[in-house]
């Protein structure tokens, strides 16, 4: 019997996955990240909080699995919590999910694996991971539930995880799932699925960003695209690239914010047409499925910008990574630049946030963009 060790949150998705382990005839062992406690109202009710991760023993009881609580505090401070309020304080829009699967969640997933001679890691993430034998790769699939998908936040993760990585969830839908949850009587089936970023409670990241700063936000000026200052901003912390309301302007159209100059200190604001891009770099470049490609040639691909979006399809452009000009220099794949060309402009790609490559259903890599 294989040993498989499996990330528990107490959610219905890790639950399902880890009972759907146990049945498929693998020794399950679930281990749950204590990463972050926040006081809310005199509740503690934050996901990743003690009492939320104290729940999910009751889970692992009920499916007769061993399970283990890790406190990750300080590495979850400071690999993911302080560079999250770094990025903003630059005028980045950070991922902070995305940053926590490549540095925490799935490395010590593989670290745990390691320490007990388990075979295989898993989590409750909807996607599918497909072993080529032959190469002795891993290939990252989308999940078959389009609403549900989350290949997007895995693009980063290496070869090393997504060999050793078992998704049971990536074939079914999320309906699916909670039919499932419910037949066997879950008891976290009526625990509302959580869309907030898993240390910020309501979305209010501002609170958070500026209850976390040592010193006053730096005000600064609102210019307008077209020149002239239409109003003050109260730190560019608080603003994201297309983002219209909470800019406290009265003109004569709506307005977004097109760009972020943090040296300057100084945000840009005009109309609709401004926020949409044609054309970005990207950097921190994954490749998971790495093309075949020769000097010169071009990879057509799907690329998605935020995870909500549908990707839309775009040309990726390698460049020397010495050009600071990023001139029409194609270099092989260890380029540490990339450009990506829209077919057609897309909303607002925002400084921080991750760009992924698709083709059809199988995910190429990704990395942030500049």
């Amino acid at each position: 019997m294989k040993k498989v060790i499996i990330a528990m949150s107490g959610g219905v998705d890790s639950s399902v996955a880890a009972y759907l382990l146990k049945m498929q005839g693998y020794e399950v062992e679930g281990v749950t990240y204590y990463m972050y406690e926040q006081e809310v109202n005199n509740n503690m009710t934050t996901c990743s909080s003690l009492k939320s991760v104290k729940e999910v023993s009751d889970i692992a009881d009920c499916f007769g699995i061993k399970h283990e609580i890790i406190d990750i505090r300080k590495e979850f401070s400071k690999m993911v919590i302080e560079p999250f309020i770094n990025a903003y304080q630059k005028g980045k829009t950070p991922n902070p999910c995305i940053i926590c699967n490549r540095f925490i969640k799935f490395p010590m997933l593989l670290e745990k694996a390691k320490e007990r001679n388990a075979s295989y890691i898993s989590t409750g993430h909807y996607a599918i991971v497909e072993k080529v034998e032959k190469s002795n790769r891993a290939i990252l699939r989308k999940g078959i539930d389009p609403k549900k998908d989350q290949s997007y936040f895995l693009y980063a993760l290496n070869q090393d995880i997504l060999k050793k990585l078992i998704l049971p969830l990536g074939s079914m839908t999320k309906d699916k799932v909670r039919k499932l949850a419910h037949e066997i009587g879950l008891p976290s089936l009526e625990r509302q699925e959580s869309q907030e970023i898993c240390f910020i409670q309501g979305r209010n990241y501002k609170s958070f960003i500026q209850s976390h700063l040592s010193f006053a936000s730096r005000h600064g000026n609102i210019m307008h695209v077209n020149g002239g200052i239409i109003g003050k901003h109260k730190g560019i912390y608080n603003y994201t690239i297309g983002q219209r309301k909470g800019m406290g302007i009265a003109f004569t159209e709506p307005l977004y914010i097109v760009k972020i100059d943090p040296i300057n200190n100084i945000i840009i604001a005009g109309p609709r047409e401004y926020a949409k891009k044609r054309e970005f770099l990207v950097s921190e470049i994954n490749w998971i499925e790495q093309p075949s490609i020769k000097k010169n040639d071009l990879i057509k691909a799907s690329v998605k910008i935020r995870s909500t979006m549908k990707e839309q399809p775009a040309t990726i452009y390698f460049y020397n990574n010495q050009d600071e000009n990023h001139n029409e220099t194609v270099q092989p794949l260890n380029s540490k630049v990339l450009k990506i060309v829209f077919d057609e402009p897309q909303w607002a790609p925002a400084p921080g946030q991750s760009a992924v490559f698709y083709v059809k259903d199988i995910v190429l890599g990704g990395g942030i963009i500049l």
